[in-house]
């Protein structure tokens, strides 16, 4: 059982490193972009799709066993019949109960009822691909059975024979088109019996008491596209050295498919430029390259037209605070004025009710400014608060609309939302969900290789005691019981040539029909019960969850948890110093409410002022205190003022600059798009133009390459209106213990 789930795991880590190298050569994706794929129906589309596994259990040389093929027809439309043309031998339904019929066409007919068929039969037709594996001992080629237990300098030599072929047309000319085969080879060595290992088309890796040994090759793929070797040299075959001690090698696994070419489409390939987007889909990138640098135009555009608002506001501030500070000049006027007539107040109390008069009216103007001051600080205020929003959304974040009283709650949720510890939970939970599905997608084929292995611990078993009862039989019918025969020979009684007859009858009805189909029954019937059937799903768990925590660990989910962490500091490390610089303006916002608010209760206080003039002429000392009091006052008054109005237009100066650096950014986008255009237009164009010239006829032998490879989808036959996918997976023998 171990050493079937060692070769189930050679086969999922092949199939693992197969699909995540092949992904950047066939295929590039861009954001909402899907370029060089064959728009076709998918597995779960199709009327009928056929997806075939077709086992090879070959020896240790390569040379074929027994073929076993394991189908499953997708009955996606839920048809009542199925029909199927599968050239196999001894075909049966392993999951359900469904049988079947032949029609005058002597076509199998399942009675499918709606449900999907899982069934399995023996090949019985020639392989696409033939497997060699030759062992070479010193220099010298050998045999497996020569080579075991040997030691020395060995090579392990995989070739691959391609006999699935079409001959087409290409350029006026019948040429013979071999289905890309892509063949990955595997096989764990014993770091104790293998030292100083190198391969030829492939990689070795060692975890310290094991080497684990990957080939590939492309049998037929350098004759399909013409290319001599000088000018590129593709694999053909794989081939591992190494010095041994006591040479013993474990079961080898290789995998067979043209699954490459499944979602090119060859239409695309009718000139270089397609033949391009197919292989490299430069042009396209380039594409959505300049469309990426048009939406940031757009962007700028946008920020630029916002910026307007911005410059209302802060105008409308300066204006106030202008006329804050000439409303205080005039107070501190009529101030001083009230403090001059105070001193001659026996002559002067028409100045010093002129003097009052000014100041009420002063303070007056300077309060009905109020609601303009305060209103443009909000303004301001509600257009950074907008902008920021905008800028949030933009990055893709949930915001909602933004306040003065909710804004630092805002941002500290968002800040806390990318905390390492939330981010990590997040992408580690969205990672887990897509490594579970993937690994789930083959929990049938992991269960059918666990049921193989509790089989194979079974056989020995029944085969023991139905060898039992084949000797009882025999002896039997010599006149003996076993204890009788067994002591018989122990005391010499049986001469040699009749205990070979005895051995020869048992091992004659051990190989009947009738013995292997009674040692069968019991199998299948053992692996049925209770013990068997809780060994294989204890175990399919068990390897599910491994492969599960395999599949976490990788550097592909790991690097993507890192990399949401880093842009999820650099998205804190943004906001926190958006919010600083909200927190800023908010302070100053509510220091110039507090400030109107005085200025109100100034003007309140002068309107009483002036009321009181009346009573000058009684209290003409104490006015006179008071208003040296009131002018330092006002001097100050006017001072802050002024200063106020030199900072707001410190502020208002400032924004010309900031909307004309918008506007540049803005032009530079523009001319980044139109740059990025014109290389798009002469650049990639032209190297494009210049492949063509230089390529040939390489693009029709792709496009036919492409056709050829579509056309083989499956090893027994797909019925009419049936669509499918085939693998090939091949076992070899192990080679000592």
């Amino acid at each position: 059982m171990k050493r079937l789930i060692k070769l189930m795991s050679m086969a999922l880590c092949l199939s693992i490193v197969l699909s995540a190298s092949l992904v950047g050569v066939f295929a590039l994706s861009l954001d909402g972009v899907s370029i060089g794929k064959k728009d076709t129906a998918t597995p779960d589309e199709a009327d009928l799709f056929k997806d075939e596994t077709v086992y090879v259990m070959a020896k240790a040389d390569g040379s074929v066993d027994k073929i076993i093929v394991s189908d499953w027809i997708r009955n996606n439309k839920k048809a009542t019949t199925v029909k199927d043309v599968a050239a196999l031998a001894d075909i049966e339904n392993v999951k359900t109960d469904a049988s079947f019929t032949l029609d005058s066409d002597n076509m199998r007919v399942w009675q499918a009822d709606g449900s999907d068929l899982y069934l399995q039969g023996t090949g019985t037709e020639p392989l696409p691909v033939d497997l060699s594996v030759t062992y070479s001992l010193n220099g010298k080629v050998t045999t497996p059975e020569e080579i075991e237990g040997k030691s020395g300098k060995v090579t392990i030599r995989f070739d691959y024979t391609n006999n699935a072929y079409e001959t087409v047309k290409i350029n006026g000319k019948e040429e013979r088109i071999y289905v890309p085969f892509l063949m990955m080879s595997g096989m764990i060595l014993d770091g104790e019996k293998f030292s100083d290992v190198t391969v030829t088309n492939g990689k070795v890796v060692s975890d310290g008491d094991r080497k684990i040994v990957a080939g590939i090759a492309f049998p037929g793929l350098q004759h399909d596209l013409g290319l001599s070797r000088e000018d590129i040299n593709i694999p053909g075959y794989f081939e591992v050295t190494a010095d041994a001690k006591d040479f013993a090698l474990g079961t080898t696994v290789t995998i067979a498919t043209n699954g490459l070419t499944k979602d090119l489409d060859p239409d695309d390939l009718d000139s270089l430029d397609k033949l391009n987007d197919s292989l490299g889909t430069l042009e396209s990138a380039m594409s959505a390259l300049v469309d990426g640098s048009s939406q940031l135009y757009t962007g700028l555009d946008t920020l630029l037209s916002k910026s307007g608002e911005l410059t209302s506001g802060v105008e409308a501030l300066y204006d106030g605070a202008s006329q804050l500070s000439e409303g205080a000049e005039q107070v501190d006027n009529g101030a001083k004025q009230l403090s001059d007539g105070a001193s001659t107040l026996s002559n002067g109390t028409v100045t010093i009710d002129l003097g009052a008069l000014n100041l009420s009216a002063g303070l007056s103007e300077l309060t009905s400014n109020n609601s303009a001051l305060t209103n443009g600080s909000d303004m301001t205020f509600t257009s950074i608060l907008a902008t920021a929003r905008k800028a949030l959304q933009d990055a893709g974040l949930d915001v909602p609309e933004l306040t003065p009283d909710n804004y630092a709650a805002v941002l500290n949720s968002l800040l806390e939302q990318l905390s390492d510890k939330n981010v990590t939970a997040q992408a580690t939970a969205v990672a887990k969900e897509k490594v579970t599905a993937a690994v789930e997608a083959n929990r049938d084929t992991i269960t059918s290789a666990v049921t193989d292995a509790v089989r194979q611990t079974i056989i020995p078993e029944v085969e023991a005691g139905v060898k039992a009862q084949v000797t009882a039989k025999v002896l039997s019918t010599m006149g003996y019981s076993v204890e009788d025969y067994n002591a018989a020979v122990a005391a010499g009684l049986v001469d040699e040539a009749t205990q070979s007859v005895v051995n020869g009858a048992i091992e004659t009805q051990m190989n009947s029909d009738e013995v292997k189909a009674t040692v069968n029954a019991l199998v299948e019937q053992n692996l049925q019960g209770e013990t068997a059937q809780a060994a294989i799903k204890q175990n399919t768990e068990a390897k599910i969850a491994e492969l599960i925590e395999q599949n976490m660990q990788s550097e592909e989910v790991q690097q993507g948890i890192a990399e949401a962490l880093a842009k999820a500091k650099s998205g804190r490390e943004s906001i926190e110093s958006l919010k600083a610089q909200l927190d800023s303006y908010n302070t100053f916002n509510s220091g110039l409410k507090t400030y109107t608010d005085g200025v109100g209760s100034a003007s309140a206080g002068a309107a009483q002022l002036h009321s009181g003039t009346s009573q000058l002429k009684d209290g003409s000392k104490e006015l006179k205190d008071g208003a040296s009091s009131l002018k330092e006052g006002t001097s100050q008054l006017s001072g802050g003022a002024e200063e106020l109005k030199n900072g707001v237009l410190t502020l208002k100066d400032g924004v010309p600059a900031l909307v004309d650096g918008v506007s540049r950014l803005r032009e530079g986008s523009m001319q980044l798009s139109d740059g990025l255009k014109q290389f798009s237009d002469e650049g990639i164009s032209k190297i494009t133009s210049l492949l063509k010239d230089n390529v040939g006829d390489l693009g029709e032998r792709i496009k036919a390459i492409i056709k050829v490879s579509q056309n083989y989808r499956s090893y027994s036959g797909l019925t009419e209106g049936m669509d499918g996918e085939v693998k090939f997976i091949y076992k070899t023998d192990e080679i000592g213990k």
